[in-house]
C-alpha cells in the first residue's frame, strides 16, 4: 500500500508554517516551532501515534503564541484530510486512554466529516511555563474544524497541568492512529451513505 501522507504551507501576515503528515508512519519527527510547549506535544503525537511529523514554523510570538498555535492546528487538520482522501476502508472510530503520573485522559474520534470538538478538563493553572493553557483548546478546534472529525476528550484525573496536557495529546494521538488504520477485511468506506 502506497503511504498516504500530505504537505501543506500556511502563510500569512502572522504565520509561515511548512508541515507535512505521513500517516503510516514509525513515529520519526522534525518539530521547529517557536513554542516551545506546543512543539514538545506535537512530538509526543508523533512518537505515539506512529506518525511521521515534520513542521517547521514562525510566527508572531511577540504578540502571543495564539496564532502560531492554532495556524499549526489549522495544517495538522488539512495535512490529515488531504493525506487520507476518500478514507477508502479505514477503521474511522478510534478511541485511547492513556495515563501520565497523576492524570489520566481518554480520546475518542470518528473520522466521519462533521467537525465537532468536546474538550473537558478540569480548572487549571492558567499557563505551563509561558503556555497559555486555554491555547489547547484552540489547537484542537482548528485541528477538527480543517480535518472534518468528531473529537471527544475528557480528562479523567490529574492535579499536574502539564502531566494532564501530555495525557491528552498522547491518547489523542493513539485514538487518531486507531481510526486512521486500513482495515485488512476492506470494507469499503464506513457509511451506509457511501461517503465520509
Amino acid at each position: 500500500m502506497e503511504k498516504r501522507t500530505a504537505p501543506v504551507t500556511r502563510t500569512t501576515s502572522e504565520t509561515d508554517i511548512q508541515l507535512t503528515l505521513t500517516v503510516d508512519g514509525t513515529g520519526r519527527y522534525s518539530v521547529d516551532t517557536p513554542v516551545p510547549f506546543l512543539t514538545h506535544m506535537l512530538e509526543l503525537f508523533a512518537r505515539h501515534g506512529m506518525f511521521d511529523l515534520t513542521i517547521r514554523a514562525t510566527g508572531d510570538v511577540a504578540v502571543d503564541y495564539h496564532h502560531t498555535v492554532e495556524d499549526i492546528g489549522i495544517c495538522l487538520g488539512q495535512a490529515l484530510k488531504a493525506a487520507l482522501g476518500n478514507k477508502q476502508d479505514i477503521s474511522r472510530y478510534g478511541e485511547a486512554t492513556v495515563p501520565m503520573d497523576d492524570a489520566a485522559a481518554q480520546t475518542v474520534i470518528d473520522l466521519g466529516g462533521r467537525p465537532y470538538l468536546a474538550l473537558q478538563a478540569p480548572d487549571m493553572p492558567h499557563k505551563v511555563g509561558d503556555f497559555d493553557l486555554e491555547l489547547v483548546r484552540e489547537f484542537f478546534q482548528a485541528f477538527v474544524n480543517n480535518s472534518a472529525c468528531n473529537l471527544h476528550i475528557r480528562v479523567l484525573s490529574g492535579k499536574n497541568a502539564h502531566h494532564i496536557i501530555e495525557a491528552v495529546f498522547k491518547s489523542f494521538a493513539r485514538a487518531l492512529d486507531s481510526a486512521t488504520r486500513v482495515d485488512p477485511r476492506g470494507g469499503g468506506i464506513r457509511s451506509t451513505k457511501g461517503t465520509l
